[in-house]
């Protein structure tokens, strides 16, 4: 009986490992990279092109190099996908899950659209290996897979049976070029959902089918001009949206507000640019010296806004989010940061505003 189990239990090991040979890893650097204003950097994960590391304020270069709102497009006939690629911090977080932090997602497009297929779970140290999914009929497919939130991706590479293909994407989806472009906080960069696919950005750009750009930075959306220079050298932006409110003081908003935006307007003169203000978040209820930065910060955003109208700016637009995320204060992890219920409630409110202004 006792040698019995053994050789069951080494069949069972060979059955594995002989599994685990099928996969063979592509370097993923051959793939497409969408979600980026500049390809001016060493390590194509990173948003910010190289020469702001002695440009940029310390935590925006840190920052910066978090693949946030960053995907590949790919096709394969695989009947499974594996990841394999190296968290470049091992960032952790008390109020997000690793998955969110430092995972990558998967999405399968569909005759109804993008449809989630699996996350790849990061490891406890900073190397990860992790299949998306698998037990899948061999068919072309076609795949976008959303890099980690709140780390950066290095050495990243796609397992697939090693007798399939992995190519670059043939379907233009999310449709590249008249790039929505987002500017502002840790919420807009993602914090603090489970999983990268539930970055309202990334739901934004999966429901409009357009390529997004994320440029939030967490506690440090502070109107810094080199990231408006960043902003406006995107050929061909079909829309700015400003988001930085909750990460500004009064006083940042009125002495670089104008800058920042002139600096867009100056490049794309018909570009729309939407302004919106600061959330009433769980505590803005009870919170008293929280609700009076909240007004103060929106009074002068508004005091901005109505400047520029009043000096003739045409087509800038402002949303102001009140309870834009409802008012049963549920959609927090923290008081602050959005569940993926808030990014769901956040991404249906502000998504219809988007679409309404954009270029098409």
């Amino acid at each position: 009986m006792k040698k019995s189990i053994i050789l069951i239990t080494a069949f069972a090991l060979i059955s594995l490992a002989s599994a685990s040979a099928q996969v063979k890893y592509h370097d993923a650097s051959f793939l497409p990279v969408f979600g980026k204003a500049s390809d001016a950097m060493e390590n194509r994960y990173e948003r910010l092109p190289d020469a702001l590391d002695s440009v940029s304020r310390p935590p925006v270069v840190h920052l910066g190099k978090h693949a946030a709102g960053i995907y590949l497009r790919f096709k394969s006939n695989s009947s499974c996908i594996h990841a394999r690629w190296k968290s470049t911090f091992f960032e952790r977080m008390h109020h997000m899950a690793d998955t969110g932090v430092r995972g990558l997602d998967l999405y399968i497009l569909t005759d109804g659209g993008w449809r989630f297929a699996g996350t790849a779970f990061p490891s406890n140290e900073p190397q990860n290996e992790n299949k998306l999914i698998r037990n899948m009929e061999r068919k072309d497919r076609e795949y976008m897979l959303y890099l980690s939130l709140y780390d950066g991706v290095s050495d990243l590479e796609i397992g697939v049976d090693e007798d399939t293909t992995l190519e670059a994407r043939e379907i233009d989806s999310p449709r590249a070029g008249k790039q929505i472009v987002m500017y502002g906080t840790s919420i807009l960069q993602g914090g603090c959902c489970s999983r990268p696919g539930m970055a309202f950005t990334n739901i934004i750009g999966r429901k409009l089918n357009r390529e997004v750009i994320n440029l939030g930075f967490s506690g440090n959306g502070q109107l810094d001009l080199e990231i408006a220079e960043l902003m406006a050298s995107v050929e061909n932006p079909s829309i700015y949206v400003l988001d930085n409110v909750p990460n500004c003081t009064p006083e940042q908003i009125r002495e670089k507000g104008e800058a920042f935006f002139r600096i867009l307007r100056d490049a794309h003169p018909d570009v729309p640019i939407i302004f919106i203000d600061d959330p009433y978040f769980a505590h803005y209820e009870f919170d008293d010296r929280i609700r009076n930065e909240v007004d103060s910060r929106n009074e002068a955003e508004a005091e901005l806004f109505h400047r520029l109208k009043k000096a003739g700016e045409k087509n800038i637009w402002y949303i102001q989010k009140k309870h834009t995320v409802g008012t049963d204060n549920e959609p927090f992890v923290d008081g602050v940061h959005y569940t993926d219920l808030g990014m769901m409630r956040y991404a249906d409110f502000i998504l219809p505003k988007i679409r309404r202004h954009m270029l098409k």
